[in-house]
């Protein structure tokens, strides 16, 4: 079964798999929208838990290669904010 949904999204173009995400996303949207906090803190604590466990079994090599794309998307940002305040 799982094989079967693998070579069908291998086989999708990418405007189906555009749109078959953006249902996801919105699904997801949608039931955080209707969450309680007790939910909500739940669901952020995984998050949490789960994070810290990808982290302690990460290889040095994949710690380095985190921290780079987060310096990266951090300049990113700040060439972001820099240019927006140069266009005001």
């Amino acid at each position: 079964m799982a094989q079967r949904v693998e070579d069908r999204r291998a086989e999708e173009t990418e405007e189906p798999s555009n749109s078959r995400l953006s249902d996801m996303a919105q699904r997801g949207k949608e039931r955080r929208a209707e969450e309680t906090e007790e939910q909500r803190n739940s669901r952020l604590a995984v998050m949490g838990q789960r994070s810290q466990q990808r982290r302690a079994e990460e290889t040095e090599e994949q710690r380095n290669s985190r921290l780079s794309a987060m310096l990266q998307h951090a300049r990113e940002r700040r060439l972001n904010v820099i240019e927006v305040q140069n266009h005001h």
